[in-house]
């Protein structure tokens, strides 16, 4: 028995106020999946705008930026 057919058979044993509540709950989550984009790998995101980040170039700025802290004046 596929999945689809044990629901099936489920639904048609719960009396008619059940099937109503299931079948809004089906639509809700039919409506939360179409929201969700697909996910988008973010591999060649900035390929376009032909920005070339090297490894030591990203080294650097990490080190710039956590260089300052933890700041004592905060």
């Amino acid at each position: 028995m596929s999945l689809e057919q044990a629901i099936q058979e489920i639904v048609h044993e719960l009396p008619p106020h059940k099937q109503r509540e299931l079948f809004d709950y089906a639509s809700r989550l039919q409506v939360e999946s179409a929201k969700k984009p697909p996910f988008r790998s973010i591999e060649g995101l900035w390929a376009h705008l032909g920005i070339l980040l090297s490894a030591e170039e990203i080294d650097e700025n990490q080190r710039e930026m956590w260089r300052n802290f933890p700041r004592e004046d905060i």
